[in-house]
């Protein structure tokens, strides 16, 4: 009998903690369905999200920047994205740049074609143009080891090329428990501390073998620029690569006097902007450089890949050789080049070789088509994370345009 009573008991207790525990859970997803529900959209509809002018179309361009302006007004609208912003250029010229939305939400502050966006994973383009820069002027040796410009860097398992580092075939990586890159989680005075990081990482793979995308192989990039300048990275950055293309807008570091920057943002719930965003947080990105810490504006990235798409900045044949992907012993032909991704898509009804870069870093979601056959340039940012009908849409703003 008294087993019978306790089991009874035992039961009970088991049914209500189990009640509770259902309430509790109810209590939580209504309280997050309210929460999600009670989010007011930034714009009320496309026709409601400003337009800021930068450079105005000419007569021959005008109905595609008008077409062009209308989807960047629906994309805002439909993704629920506080602002975007693009530029596009034609055989080295910008034909077109617009803002459209907010650069700040709560203050209704325009976002222009001025306004600066977190790259990410776009920063490593920029960071190739520097290293192709010194490799044209005899300074760096893309196949020599990186210890010839980075002496602070132990000797691996395996010895490291500057062109295996650019092709993202180097095996330099710190891994976290996701089995990726792990972001830098302290603060680096200079690129020294940085390559400090590094010091007992081992190898990941040999190089050359394998193709896998990594942050930290960047890293030690802007070490090697660092190294085979003779100067620090921010300084041959700013007057060797971005003076003389002209991007005044372009900084190293969110540090670099932008305290009154406008603020960045990411979505409140599930990786979704249409769920609500709100202000990112501010990380520190001193240890990542070239690898990912730079800021700047569509307007001033399409004067990068211009440069990209015809001699001048650099040699024809240092172009080729920075646009081809590499070949990998199983024979397998990477879609990665030395800091940039190659492919083939259709525009105007034809295949059309593209060789463009992305990011989506904390706060901000960017990325540059460049078309070499044609002598265009487009980029797209958005100033919130996860915005991904951005690429789409450059897509769509280079279709536009080619056929003009």
């Amino acid at each position: 009998m008294d087993v019978q009573v306790k089991s009874r008991s035992t039961r009970r207790r088991a049914e209500v903690a189990l009640a509770i525990l259902l309430v509790l859970v109810l209590v939580v997803v209504g309280t997050a369905v309210v929460w999600i529900l009670s989010t007011a959209p930034i714009h009320e509809s496309a026709a409601s999200v400003p337009a800021t002018a930068g450079i105005a179309p000419s007569g021959r361009y005008a109905g595609a920047a008008g077409q062009a302006r209308s989807q960047a007004q629906a994309l805002a609208a439909r993704d629920n994205l506080p602002g975007v912003s693009v530029a596009v250029a034609v055989d080295g010229e910008i034909v077109w740049t617009e803002g459209v939305g907010w650069a700040d939400v709560e203050r209704h502050t325009p976002l222009t074609p001025l306004t600066r966006f977190r790259l990410g994973a776009l920063s490593k383009p920029l960071t190739a143009v520097a290293a192709a820069i010194l490799h044209d002027r005899g300074r760096l040796d893309l196949d020599a080891p990186v210890q010839r410009y980075v002496p602070a860097y132990p000797k691996k398992q395996w010895t490291v090329t500057t062109r295996e580092l650019l092709g993202d075939v180097a095996g330099v990586h710190r891994i976290r428990g996701d089995n990726n890159d792990a972001m830098p989680s302290s603060h680096c005075e200079d690129l020294d501390e940085a390559v400090e990081l590094l010091e007992d990482e081992p190898l990941l793979f040999e190089p050359g073998t394998k193709h896998r995308y990594s942050i930290w192989g960047w890293v030690l990039v802007s070490a090697v620029v660092e190294g085979a300048a003779g100067e620090s990275f921010d300084r041959f950055m700013a007057h060797e690569v971005f003076e003389p293309l002209g991007m005044t807008r372009t900084v190293v570091s969110e540090s670099a006097g932008l305290e009154s920057a406008h603020p960045f943002y990411a979505p409140r719930a599930m990786l979704r902007p249409r769920l609500g965003v709100e202000e990112a947080m501010r990380p520190d990105y001193s240890c990542l450089a070239g690898g990912g810490a730079f800021l700047s504006t569509p307007s001033d990235l399409v004067r990068l890949g211009s440069a990209m798409l015809k001699p001048g900045v650099l040699k024809a044949e240092t172009i080729a050789a920075f646009e081809t992907p590499a070949r990998l012993p199983s024979g397998a032909t990477s879609t990665y080049a030395l800091g940039w991704t190659v492919s083939t898509v259709q525009l105007a009804g034809a295949p059309v070789r593209m060789v463009s870069h992305r990011g989506s870093p904390m706060g901000g979601t960017a990325t540059l088509l460049t078309f070499p056959d044609l002598g265009l340039a487009v980029s797209v940012a958005s100033n919130t994370s996860e915005a991904k009908g951005v690429q789409a849409y450059a897509l769509q703003v280079a279709e536009s345009f080619a056929k003009r």
